[in-house]
């Protein structure tokens, strides 16, 4: 069977030094490309609502081992330093603002988090295509371990212009991971702040590359800018029905509601979960207050929920390859999270932290790790 794909896509792998063979490759296997990157299949969007909120939210799957996560403050002015893959000491700094979030691994490292400005952030996995800037032990004072992107990004930046400005000044790069299997996390960003603007971060060829994101949408590999070029592909799905059509003598009509979106992609690879994000995103009705779209961002987000046994994970403690669901309100500073034990949501507001002093301190996010019920009596 030939396979056809776009010009503009062809041109694109090729100027990266990437065959169609390869490529195919990747996205068969982003995810499940070893038991390390059958991982993650996270899928992160962003809401605006009427009253000007913005909604950053996101999945989390992991499936090659419980990530066992806590909720994690950074008090502003926190000291914090970095590492460097040679040992060295890099970047330190002093925190402007205080972050909470969620980590991975009991680990002093976001997943996700917001600040007390309303800037907000999302790690998503970036498996074959991630490559960081080379480094140079002379510019180790200079050098970031990729990881501490977020809490760099969150501790310092209220704005996605101050992050445009002063990343280029850095050198980002990886630093193995003896929880990776000795690997550099092979990651990008999504990064949103209160008034909306909504960038990418990649590093791929050793290259930065800060990307404007107008569809409100993220999932894993390839890189963002391929993922864009495909949405050509799906230019005729819309949410009104099909009107009938006559073939030959016959009328053809469709026989329930949905019709506008058949040929939506209903798998869990990167680029299908694209073009799902993207069309239930930007399909989505008008939402009033930020808190209706916290709420509609986990009712798009739970259709990407996979369940156990769909997606080959090596984890035998896992009840679901789902992890956990978060959503950010910039403007409201509210943080509301599931987990793969309890779909409870649960809300953090900011405004009610103490993020004045003390260090970095960590709580469980189930209180047990077990759904809860509410009994109705009739």
């Amino acid at each position: 069977m030939e396979v056809k794909i776009p010009n503009g896509t062809r041109m694109l792998l090729a100027a990266k030094g990437i065959s169609f063979g390869a490529f195919v490759l990747i996205v068969l296997m982003a995810g499940l490309f070893l038991p390390l990157r059958k991982a993650s299949a996270c899928t992160a969007i962003t809401l605006n609502a009427e009253d000007g909120s913005t909604i950053q939210a996101r999945t989390q799957e992991w499936g090659a081992f419980n990530l066992d996560s806590d909720l994690m403050v950074t008090p502003r002015g926190s000291y914090i330093k970095s590492d460097t893959p040679d040992g060295r000491q890099g970047i330190k700094w002093k925190g402007k603002y205080g972050v909470l979030g969620v980590n991975g691994m009991h680990l002093p490292m976001y997943i996700d988090g917001m600040n007390e400005k309303g800037l907000s952030l999302s790690v998503l996995y970036l498996p074959g295509m991630a490559k960081f800037e080379p480094y140079s032990p002379k510019l180790a004072h200079k050098s970031l371990d990729a990881r501490d992107i977020p809490i760099w990004i969150l501790t310092k930046f209220a704005t996605v212009g101050e992050i445009r400005e002063e990343l280029p000044k850095i050198k980002v790069v990886g630093v193995p991971m003896k929880e990776l299997g000795g690997i550099p996390a092979p990651v990008h960003w999504l990064v949103t702040d209160q008034s909306g603007k909504t960038i990418v971060i990649e590093y791929t060829d050793g290259e930065m590359h800060i990307y404007d994101n107008p569809v409100g949408v993220l999932t894993n590999s390839p890189d963002f800018p391929w993922h864009l070029i495909n949405l050509s592909n799906y230019i005729g799905l819309q949410p009104q029905p099909r009107n009938p059509e006559k073939i030959g003598g016959l009328e053809v009509a469709p026989l329930g509601a949905g019709s506008g979106l058949a040929g939506l992609p209903g798998d869990f690879t990167p680029v299908s979960r694209f073009i799902r994000a993207t069309a239930l995103r930007n399909t989505v009705r008008p939402l009033r207050t930020g808190d209706d779209a916290a709420q509609e961002a986990f009712r798009i987000l739970n259709s990407f929920d996979i369940p156990l046994g769909a997606v080959a994970s090596p984890a035998k403690d896992l009840i679901g390859s789902t992890q956990i669901i978060t959503a950010m309100d910039t403007k409201a500073l509210c943080y509301y999270y599931r987990t793969q034990y309890n779909s409870r949501l649960r809300i953090v507001d900011l405004k009610t932290v103490d993020f004045s002093k003390g260090a970095i301190r960590y709580k469980p996010m189930d209180r047990e790790k077990k759904q809860d019920y509410e009994i109705i009596s009739m």
